[in-house]
């Protein structure tokens, strides 16, 4: 019988973290593999040990497959954790742990390979009879027969890496006059991000939600779905607000969605977390593609159904299960996520560095924090903004929206800018309250971010930030009416 008695995490934030906490509860020893920027953070703070692998760029450390390796097996790992992003959907990564009789904590790499290539992963679900996005998945990658290939699909298409995802090597062309820098653009994205020219061609869905499907595929064979998450509200591809279940979505549509992803799932023979992408327009669905890795929005599936799925991505790499059966996953009630970056909404979302100052999370029932970072902290211009999220759970989507507010408006993060004004924004947005959004949501409200509202001063907040840090009580603050007055004041401090 398999047995895990020390686990390498190859990872770093709150991921790191989150998986530390469920290896905790499991009496499974952690190594970080960190880098050299990663010294004194949170998960270094909280692992049993901790291997530097390499100086802070990601191509030393953590893309670097050798070092990741020789860093598990010089602390006695039996198994390696991905986490997510960084090399959590390498196949050769998952061959190496192999190699090496790590245990790698995935899909097979098989199955990593297969829906990692998006045309391979679209052949496969056109094959079981399952809907793609109509465009060009083909060999012939010169930029003018693109070009051709996109008059045929017709505008507006998308560009997209062949080899990732996340948001990497995607292009929108919405004419000709615009295709061939949009393509080419997309191929150094596509090569930089994910060492692979190769990008494909989708019709430009304007007014689609994005819905994903959790999946979980035991050893055993069997393939569960958890229900679905919306993850309409997106900025530049990458997603800023999750939710389970979906906004808005009709029972039929739901059921053929959960149907979809169970069979794609079975077909691939997939083993472990996994999530089914689809865009839902009017009254149908296609499938986008296949994440073969924990999703940053996994808790919103594990506060509606119950559910730890890192521990079960630990047990079934073990070989134990049947987890679950269908009939005892349902949903109750709504989750919602919201990421937090450290990032200046006045300014597009530039990236904030500097020390963490004071941190404070209003903790409460329903409530979660996901974080990777402390007061004293460093937030390095390294890797990518987010530190946070912030996941609440209530009855009704309503009340979830209402508890997030609330949570967010007393949430407290001196030292870098955050996004949390952004957010509140988002959320009182009447768009979002009802549920209509769709992937236009940020682009056609919030393409800059937000404007400052002249009736706060940055005057005025340094003041307030001064009078908090020498002990004053914000309730007490002379400056509290003035504040009021602006609709982001209820996290000011954030900005600051």
């Amino acid at each position: 019988m398999k047995t895990i008695d020390c686990l390498a995490i190859a990872n770093r934030g709150e991921v790191a973290v989150r998986i530390i906490q469920a290896c905790k509860e499991m009496g499974i020893e952690t190594v970080l593999l960190h880098s050299e920027a990663d010294e004194k953070t949170l998960a270094y703070r909280l692992c049993d040990k901790a291997v530097c692998i390499g100086p802070s760029p990601v191509n030393q450390s953590y893309l670097n497959i050798e070092a990741n390796i020789q860093g598990a097996l010089s602390a006695d790992a039996e198994a390696i954790h991905p986490g997510f992003g960084f090399l959590s959907e390498n196949a050769e990564f998952a061959r190496a742990c192999e190699k090496h009789r790590l245990i790698f904590v995935g899909p097979r790499p098989e199955t990593i390979e297969l829906f990692g290539d998006k045309i391979s992963a679209k052949k496969l679900v056109e094959k079981v009879g399952i809907k793609t996005v109509p465009g060009y998945q083909g060999e012939n990658q010169e930029t003018e027969y693109l070009i051709e290939e996109c008059e045929k699909v017709g505008y507006p298409v998308i560009v997209k890496a062949a080899a990732g995802g996340g948001g990497r090597g995607m292009k929108i062309v919405r004419g000709k006059s615009e295709a061939f820098e949009a393509i080419e653009s997309a191929k150094r994205e596509a090569v930089a991000a994910f060492g692979s020219p190769i990008v494909f061609l989708e019709k430009y869905l304007d007014h689609a939600k994005h819905i994903e499907v959790q999946i979980f595929g035991d050893h055993m064979g069997n393939i569960y779905h958890l229900y679905e998450r919306e993850c309409s509200v997106q900025r530049r591809h990458q997603k800023v607000i999750e939710e389970s279940l979906a906004a808005k979505i009709d029972d039929q549509i739901r059921e053929q969605l959960l149907e979809a992803a169970v069979k794609i799932a079975r077909a691939g023979n997939y083993r472990g977390a996994g999530t089914v992408e689809f865009l839902q327009q009017d009254d149908d669905f296609y499938f986008m593609e296949m994440n073969t890795r924990l999703q940053v929005e996994h808790p919103v599936t594990e506060m509606v159904m119950g559910v730890d799925l890192v521990k079960a991505q630990i047990q079934t790499s073990l070989d134990r299960g049947p987890l679950w059966t269908q009939g005892d996953l349902f949903p109750r009630g709504h989750s919602i996520e919201c990421r937090i970056y450290a990032e200046d909404p006045y300014q597009a979302g530039i990236p904030s560095t500097g020390q963490v100052g004071g941190i404070y999370w209003p903790q409460g029932p329903g409530r979660r924090f996901d974080f990777g970072i402390e007061s004293g902290d460093e937030v390095t211009p390294y890797y990518d903004s987010m530190i946070a999220k912030v996941i609440v759970w209530d009855e009704t989507r309503i009340r979830a929206i209402q508890k997030m507010r609330k949570t967010l408006q007393d949430t407290v993060i001196f030292g870098v800018k955050t996004n949390i004004p952004y957010l509140l924004a988002i959320l009182e947005h009447s768009e979002f309250v009802s549920g209509e959004m769709t992937t236009q949501f940020i682009n056609k409200y919030f393409p800059q971010g937000l404007k400052l509202n002249q009736e706060v001063s940055l005057d005025i907040i340094e003041k307030l930030k001064s009078e908090v840090m020498s002990g004053g009580s914000v309730e007490e603050s002379s400056l509290k009416n003035q504040l009021q007055k602006s609709p982001w004041s209820q996290n000011v401090w954030s900005r600051t």
